[in-house]
Formats: structure tokens, sequence, C-alpha cells
């Protein structure tokens, strides 16, 4: 599908460490497309990677009810997982209100802030040091 078909409106953005996810919810029979690939194939047949993503829609029990289309770039595929959860979690409370008191406690609507810490100069990495020698 064509994603300049779809509004701003109905756009869930997600975001974690370097990935970023558009996220389309339509109704529909249970599809997961992500870069115009079938889900399973994109994330490689990992259940896990896919339990995450159905996750917000499972505990509102929505999961045969909507499709959904993603666009996502950057990062590897376990920040772009949980960005498309984050983009799923928060279509689903623009969609309908009510939906948010169930998925805030369970912490689908929590943006995990944590991204790579820059390198400074006189160090290997962040924060590893070269070796230190006495003399």
């Amino acid at each position: 599908m064509n994603e300049l078909t779809f509004r701003k409106e109905s756009i869930g953005l997600g975001k974690r460490k370097q990935a970023i996810a558009r996220v389309f919810i339509i109704p529909g029979d249970g599809k997961l497309i992500i870069n115009n690939l079938i889900g399973q194939q994109y994330l490689q047949y990992n259940e896990t990677y896919l339990n995450l993503i159905w996750s917000p829609l499972e505990k509102l029990n929505l999961q045969h009810q909507f499709n959904i289309i993603v666009s996502v770039k950057g990062g590897g595929l376990t920040g772009q997982t949980e960005a498309i959860q984050l983009g799923v979690a928060r279509q689903l409370c623009k969609l309908d209100s009510r939906n948010r008191t169930i998925l805030k406690p369970l912490g689908f609507l929590t943006r995990d802030a944590r991204i790579k810490e820059r390198k400074k100069y006189g160090l290997r990495k962040a924060r590893k040091a070269p070796q230190y020698s006495k003399r």
C-alpha cells in the first residue's frame, strides 16, 4: 500500500534507539506489512519480535480486527520492533481514548529514551579508556 494515501493524523510514531517507525492501523484481518514486505519475512520469522508487535492488540483483544502497515528505518531489528510496538500502542490510543487506561499501566506507551552514548576525545569508546601505564 502506498503510504501517501494515509492522513498525517492516522500515523502512530514510535522511536527506539536509532529506529523510527511510522505505523498505520486499518480495519482488517490481522496482517502485518513492514516496508512493503510480509511482517514475518521482514522480521526473519522471529516469534519474539512478532509477539512484541502484536502484544498491545492482544491485551485489548483486537489482534484479528486490524491490519498493521509500517514504514520503518534506522537501527536494527530489535530497535525497529520496539519502535513499531510503541507506534501501534500510540495509534490504538488515537483510535479510542479508553485504550490508554489499559495500555499505560502495562508500559506500552513509555518511550525508552536510552540511546548510544557519544565517544569522548582521549577515550577509545564512550567510557573505555586506554590502558594506564605507571612508568
